[in-house]
């Protein structure tokens, strides 16, 4: 959720926005949010989004989770402002990787660190790698068109593994950062956070939605602020279920997980 007053967001602000979406059912219901795990993850070394920001959602997350076994926060005390990654395999990306402390750059950062791995063991802790080594999947590229909501570019990825193209795998959701679509940075992102390796191993797809650079969001960012919303609403739903952008990201899921063969998605 989105603070415009200046200075640190207020935690009790958030905490009543919440509770009035929980109030109109725009929010998953308790038992849901009881089996959810979460996972924060800061550099240190962040100069665009100070590290107390990574406090306050992790602060925010235990007062909204169930337990605080649900929540795991994690900090690379060397990482600047980006996503770390495993240097192993990442010599072929259209974009060069950003410095460890600095960023920049495709904002994928050179630390040595497979923070994408460490994330999804935490989040999916029954998936149990494949006995065998996998071999590598397949990164289709599909039309966004037939999702009609603000901000989203024309096309978006699917990474599907080598036996996911009967409907039987589950899906991760993948949101590129700000700076990140593949218009800026081509498919640096789709394919180098490490976010397909563990795919392969576990035998789960990854989408990879899209958004657009355009004046009113130039570098490409997801809708937090509320910009895709219609101009009329007093109160914008960017960060509820009945979110423009939320909606469509829901319906991609929808069509992957209802289709046998994530071609069909093209």
């Amino acid at each position: 959720m989105h603070d415009d007053a200046p200075g640190a967001p207020s935690l009790e602000a958030l905490n009543t926005r919440w509770a009035n979406y929980r109030e109109q059912d725009q929010v998953g219901s308790e038992t849901a949010r009881s089996t959810l795990r979460a996972y924060v993850w800061h550099g240190e070394n962040d100069a665009v989004v100070e590290p107390m920001l990574g406090d306050l959602l992790a602060e925010q997350l235990q007062q909204w989770l169930a337990s605080d076994d649900q929540l795991k926060v994690a900090r690379s005390a060397q990482a600047g402002h980006g996503w770390p990654v495993s240097l192993a395999g990442n010599t072929q990306l259209s974009q060069p990787l950003g410095d460890c402390q600095t960023g920049g750059g495709s904002h994928l950062l050179a630390c040595d660190e497979d923070i994408a791995a460490d994330m999804l063991d935490w989040l999916h802790p029954d998936s149990a790698p494949a006995a065998t080594s996998a071999a590598e999947g397949e990164l289709i590229r599909f039309d966004q068109s037939d999702f009609d909501a603000k901000g989203l570019a024309d096309n978006g990825y699917v990474y599907q593994p080598e036996g996911c193209d009967d409907g039987s795998c589950e899906v991760t959701l993948a949101l590129h950062g700000c700076q990140m679509n593949a218009e800026q940075i081509g498919e640096t992102f789709v394919q180098g956070t490490g976010l397909n390796e563990w795919a392969d191993q576990h035998r789960r797809i990854v989408l990879y939605p899209q958004a657009e650079s355009t004046l009113a969001n130039p570098q490409g960012c997801w809708d937090w602020w509320g910009f895709a919303e219609s101009s009329w609403q007093l109160n914008p739903l960017h960060d509820t279920r009945q979110g423009t952008q939320v909606s469509a990201l829901m319906a991609m899921l929808t069509r992957l997980q209802s289709s046998s063969d994530a071609d069909d998605n093209e």
